[in-house]
Parts: C-alpha cells; sequence; structure tokens
C-alpha cells in the first residue's frame, strides 16, 4: 500500500497538519505519452500549494459528508472514496476533527488506522501535551515532534506490511 498523503482538519475548517509522502499519480491513457508521463498535446498541469491542496481536500470531504447525510439520513457514514488514481480515507473524532488519509486506490478501508492515530499519536502527543494549543488559530497547526515521528513510523510500518507487528 502506498500513502500519498494525511491531513488533519479542526473544527473551523483549519488544517492542523499535513504531510505528503509521495506524489499522486497522473493519468495514463492508452495514447502516447511525454516523458513526464502526459499525453502528447497535453499542457503541464499547474501544481497547488500546500495551502490550496488542503482546502481542495477539505472542500471534497464536507461535499461529501453532506451529500452522504442528505441521502441517508444522519446516521450514516462517509467512510472513503475511490477514484481511477487514488483512494481517500476519512475519519471524524466526536470533537469534530477529521483526519483524511490519501492512499493508492488497492487499500481497503483505512478507518480504524485513521482511529489509531487519533488514538494513539494525536491524544497522547497533542492533546495530553500542556505546551500544545487547545485551539489552533489562523491555520497554526500541530507541532509536537514526537507526533510526527510517531505518524512517519505508522505510515512507513503500514507502506511496509499491512498491519504493524509492534504497537508504536
Amino acid at each position: 500500500m502506498v500513502v500519498y498523503s494525511f491531513y488533519i482538519f479542526d473544527r473551523h475548517a483549519e488544517c492542523i497538519y499535513k504531510k505528503k509522502w509521495t506524489p499522486r499519480p497522473t493519468s495514463t491513457g492508452s495514447k502516447a505519452q511525454q516523458p513526464n508521463g502526459l499525453p502528447d498535446g497535453a499542457s503541464q498541469p499547474k501544481a497547488l500549494s500546500a495551502e490550496d491542496d488542503a482546502k481542495l481536500v477539505f472542500g471534497t470531504i464536507f461535499s461529501l459528508r453532506n451529500m452522504v447525510r442528505k441521502l441517508g439520513g444522519q446516521e450514516d457514514n462517509f467512510i472513503s472514496y475511490r477514484t481511477g488514481h487514488y483512494k481517500l480515507h476519512y475519519y471524524e473524532t466526536p470533537t469534530s476533527l477529521k483526519f483524511v488519509m490519501v492512499t493508492d486506490t488497492k487499500s481497503n478501508n483505512l478507518r480504524i488506522v485513521l482511529h489509531q492515530i487519533y488514538v494513539s499519536l494525536y491524544v497522547e502527543y497533542v492533546v495530553k501535551n500542556p505546551l500544545s494549543p487547545i485551539e489552533h488559530p489562523r491555520g497554526i497547526g500541530v507541532n509536537c515532534e514526537m507526533f510526527e515521528l510517531g505518524v512517519e513510523q505508522f505510515v512507513a510500518c503500514l507502506s511496509s506490511t499491512r498491519f504493524c507487528k509492534q504497537p508504536i
């Protein structure tokens, strides 16, 4: 399994943590391609800034979550969606923190994994840290070295094997 990126959004729609590992793949059709992976005659897509990418991801999950609730009722939850190139996994905590992970299309549902990141890493290293702010105003994100190291190790473990053999 390949993990492309991971985001945490607070209840005010601010991205408080973002991490990218590998870029998402570009379209691969049967047409002739340039060395950069694009079909002949296609221009290079403009790269989004990290802030714009986070806003786009939040807008997507916000829209899909609302659509699922309108179609299925308040009990139904948006868990993930898949495109031809990636799969987006979503977990929302009772305090309205939103954990989002973008992976390759072959991965199974990672809702439990996102819950483990919340309980094992976020709560332990961010919430219980007396130096960490309770709210993250104006996009001031999570700045905890132990949390970042834990996320790195957790994702490396996910990428190398299906499940971690040892708790982090």
